[in-house]
């Protein structure tokens, strides 16, 4: 395997950051909020070991990292990139798989996974955000989280860059609730979980 590349760029969030990697790092996207969110993640475990640090989200091909506010990324943004560098040029990994269960009413790691129990309408919430939503906010370094769709109202988790950022209430209200209000007119609103 060839050594992987790290390059960072900011994001809309002032307090994160988007380190992007020249290979695949994660089937999955997860966001890790605390050392015991971690478990799973030998990089997060890292990250979050500094006192700075608030946060992280894995996805396919990114890290985005939330940092406390006292802390400028133009101290942490090079050394952060380069932790990043040699944990997965040396053998390390984003992720541990999760364990599969043999049981069908275990929860699905992915929120957003689609269930045979989906009614019609959240599925179809479900296919606008994977087909269209996530892959603009993902360019950002977020992510964006089924919770539930009850009496018209959709409660969404903001994730990654996306989480405390200034512009999340504009994207959740005139980005995310117009285009699934315009698809599926029985929405009233979208809502932050």
């Amino acid at each position: 395997m060839n050594d992987i590349s790290v390059f960072y760029e900011a994001t809309p969030n002032p307090q994160s950051m988007k380190f992007i990697l020249t290979a695949m790092i994660s089937r999955e996207s997860v966001n890790i909020s605390s050392p015991a969110e971690a478990v799973r993640s030998p990089l997060a475990q890292k990250i979050l070991g500094f006192p700075w640090a608030s946060g992280i989200f894995i996805g396919p091909h990114f890290v985005t990292v939330t940092k406390q506010d006292w802390v400028d990324w133009d101290i942490i943004a090079d050394p952060l990139s380069e932790l990043i560098k040699e944990h997965f040029n040396t053998g390390g990994i984003a992720l541990f798989e999760l364990e599969s269960s043999d049981d069908d009413s275990a929860p699905s790691a992915d929120q957003n996974a689609e269930l045979e129990t989906d009614s019609p309408v959240i599925r179809h919430i479900k296919q606008i955000l994977r087909d269209e939503i996530r892959p603009a906010v993902a360019q950002d370094g977020g992510d964006i989280a089924f919770d539930r769709y009850e009496e018209g109202r959709v409660y969404l988790h903001m994730q990654g860059a996306c989480s405390g950022c200034p512009s999340s209430a504009i994207t959740l209200k005139e980005g995310i609730e117009t285009r699934l209000r315009e698809a599926i007119p029985e929405i009233q609103e979208v809502v932050s979980a």
